[in-house]
């Protein structure tokens, strides 16, 4: 079960189209999009550094701090490529024609890319927002973001292994270097070249998908905010680069990355206090504390039957807390953002928060009654976050308290 820091909703379902890799061949030749590919991303080829998948390794470090590190690296990588970026987008702007063959199929493959998106309004609305080069870099992020996730969580994942998540993390790794499979992964290679995009988060993502197929219980908190970085926080750190950060802001760049995480740990809470009902009876998933689930009285028996008890809503009421934390880490990075970012993050924000009010409203039975916010109260919501926009526009990112 994942989600994405600027969608509001989880997958559920997706085309198997999204899957076919023999649509490619008819759009994009080997000699053209290809070789430019793979120009581009060997110039701008990233050092592997840390993953948050090497737990074992030091296991007396907690899941934040390991975490931590990779946000570290990806801030180093977005610092030391930012020139470098845009030296090459330079040259290829100079040499390559306005409007040539290899420029039309990768429009094309955005475009596939937008198509999908469009299927998911709250998502898509957003991304709207977002200048023309942005947005189509969050389209191609997302769709490839949704089509891993479908993968464990989509009609065919009961036939999903270790092996097939394997051979997906290898066309990753291809695509990175500038060989992608199908249309779908000409936008994402084309996004990892044009920005300082790099790879681990995204095999951080898939190995989100490994757990979903090995555990469904996670022991402590610890565990759980790990799982919550892979399958959701990622997101953030592959998305940051696109988004930018506001040349007035005076925060470090790290705290920017670890921000745009909490607000992907926060939306998974979220969403697992939202299905706690839905995750336990299709999926036999309980994505809750155990040790937490002890202390406060309660089982595993419990969210099966599913009744409402004063245990329960206090339980409910410590992870709503919690959960509200993480959106309040995430909203000092939100500000730090590149001003045309800032208005589409902070408004999906503000929906996904409302969600924990309607957790509370439904009296905090999550197991036959599904939160969600409905469209009037989105629309309501929606002009406040445009004029924290406005205001953030007028004031300089580094005079925000």
């Amino acid at each position: 079960m994942s989600t994405l820091p600027l969608c509001v909703v989880c997958p559920n379902e997706i085309n198997a189209s999204l899957f076919s890799s023999s649509l490619f061949s008819f759009f994009i030749p080997r000699n053209g999009i290809q070789r430019r590919l793979q120009i581009i991303t060997c110039r701008l080829k990233f050092p592997t550094g840390f993953s948050a998948a090497n737990a074992n390794e030091n296991p007396s470090r907690s899941s934040q701090e390991k975490v931590y590190e990779v946000v570290l690296k990806q801030a180093s990588l977005m610092r030391e490529h930012k020139i470098k970026i845009r030296d090459v987008n330079r040259a290829l702007h100079s040499k390559m024609p306005v409007k040539s063959t290899t420029d039309s199929m990768l429009n094309m493959a955005y475009y596939r890319c937008r198509d999908v998106c469009s299927r998911y309004p709250n998502s898509y609305l957003g991304t709207l927002l977002m200048t023309p080069e942005r947005r189509r870099a969050v389209w191609a992020i997302y769709v490839w973001c949704r089509r891993t996730d479908e993968l464990v969580d989509g009609p065919n994942a009961s036939h999903m292994s270790p092996k097939a998540l394997d051979r997906w993390e290898q066309r990753l790794i291809d695509l990175f270097e500038g060989r992608p499979y199908d249309i779908y992964d000409a936008a994402l290679s084309d996004t990892f070249a044009k920005y300082p995009v790099d790879i681990q988060p995204f095999k951080d993502m898939i190995e989100g998908m490994r757990l979903d197929l090995r555990i469904s219980r996670y022991n402590n908190f610890d565990e759980l905010y790990l799982y919550c970085y892979y399958v959701a926080g990622t997101v953030g750190l592959m998305t940051v680069p696109v988004m930018g950060i506001s040349p007035h802001s005076k925060a470090s760049t790290e705290s920017v990355y670890n921000a745009a995480v909490a607000l992907g740990i926060a939306n998974q809470l979220t969403n697992v206090l939202r299905d706690v009902g839905e995750d336990g009876r299709r999926r036999g998933r309980i994505y809750l504390p155990q040790d937490e689930l002890k202390q406060a009285g309660l089982s595993d028996d419990d969210i099966f039957q599913g009744k409402v008890t004063d245990k329960w809503r206090n339980f409910m009421k410590e992870q709503i807390k919690r959960a509200r934390m993480f959106f309040d880490e995430a909203e000092k990075g939100i500000q730090e953002l590149n001003s045309a970012s800032r208005w589409p993050v902070w408004a999906s924000m503000v929906v996904n928060r409302q969600i924990l009010d309607a957790i509370e409203a439904n009296d905090y039975n999550n197991f036959t009654k599904k939160a969600y916010v409905g469209k009037v109260k989105k629309f309501v919501s929606l002009p406040i976050a445009c004029m924290a926009k406005q205001l953030w526009a007028i004031v300089p990112s580094s005079s925000h308290g």
